[in-house]
């Protein structure tokens, strides 16, 4: 489907006035959603559709998640200029763009993804959005990077529970999010940690992700 310019900005600023009058979202990230251009992050062929409120497939069943949830997800992790951000699941590198552009220079995302393919395109997608705090490796990122530590945690693909590995990586005060449940349903789930290590949790509704690999996701 193909679309001109002005048409799909005509459909993206329809999403950001409808986010501004129903759910209040800040105008930091709607500057994001702006600025980062949805259809650079999807197929070609389905460009026409890139702000359609919907995912829409990438390869190997992988999906780019429908951009109301993309925002929700950002919202609920208060991203600030200088944060340090880990993702679990780089799709086509669109959420992780969204957090790059929001940390700004002095922040950086450390994003990983287990599909080869998955990880070129995002590669190239990041480039065309013009950023260079985003780090890309191909990777089941479900341990994390040992001895680092985060302010913010995303997983982007359905798991059981929250990596432990992961937790351990969250500085006090940090938030971690994802889809947490069994492979047909998760709810959203956003946990603080607090000072003894234990995470207050936040519960954002039910939602429909594609499945983790590795031993807290559903595939191997």
């Amino acid at each position: 489907m193909v679309m001109d310019g002005e048409a799909l900005q005509e459909k993206q600023e329809r999403l950001i006035a409808f986010w501004k009058s129903h759910q209040g979202m800040p105008e930091r990230e709607l500057s994001a959603f702006r600025n980062i251009k949805r259809e650079h992050f999807v197929p070609k062929n389905l460009a026409g559709m890139a702000y359609d409120d919907q995912p829409l497939p990438l390869l190997r069943g992988k999906t780019i998640s429908q951009p109301t949830t993309v925002m929700i997800m950002t919202r609920a992790l208060e991203i600030e200029p200088g944060d340090i951000i880990y993702e679990i699941g780089t799709g086509s590198g669109y959420q992780a763009a969204i957090l790059g552009y929001l940390a700004g220079i002095e922040g950086s995302v450390t994003t990983t993804e287990v599909i080869p393919e998955l990880v070129e395109f995002a590669r190239t997608n990041i480039m065309k959005a013009g950023l260079h705090n985003i780090h890309i490796s191909e990777e089941d990122g479900s341990r994390g990077r040992p001895g680092a530590e985060f302010d913010k945690i995303i997983l982007t693909a359905a798991a059981r529970e929250f990596p432990k590995e992961l937790i351990a990586q969250l500085k006090t005060g940090g938030i971690i999010i994802g889809p947490i449940g069994d492979a047909m349903q998760q709810d959203m789930v956003r946990g603080i940690k607090r000072e003894d290590g234990s995470l207050s949790l936040d519960f954002l509704g039910p939602y429909v992700f594609t499945p983790m690999y590795g031993r807290y996701g559903f595939m191997e």
